[in-house]
C-alpha cells in the first residue's frame, strides 16, 4: 500500500522500462537520485526539468528508502 508520499511515484508497463516515475513523467525515481548524487541541489534539477516540483523529492526519497528496506528483506 503506499504511502501518501510515495502516491506521486508511478509506475506504468512500457514507460522508462517500467520503472518507478515522478508523477508519471518519464523522470525516474533514479533520475532525480543520480543528479542529487552528482552534485547537483534540488534547486537546479528544478530548473532543469520545470515539471519537477519541490514536493516530489521527499516522495522521491521515501520511496528510495522503502525500496531499500524491501530489498534487504530479500
Amino acid at each position: 500500500m503506499p504511502t501518501a508520499g510515495t502516491s506521486r511515484i508511478t509506475t506504468e508497463q512500457g514507460k522508462r522500462g517500467g520503472k518507478p516515475c515522478v508523477r508519471g513523467l518519464r523522470i525516474t525515481v533514479w533520475d532525480v537520485l543520480g543528479w542529487l548524487g552528482a552534485g547537483m541541489t534540488g534547486e537546479q534539477i528544478l530548473d532543469e526539468h520545470p515539471d519537477l516540483e519541490k514536493a516530489d523529492f521527499p516522495a522521491v526519497y521515501q520511496f528510495a528508502a522503502e525500496a531499500g528496506r524491501r530489498a534487504h528483506l530479500v
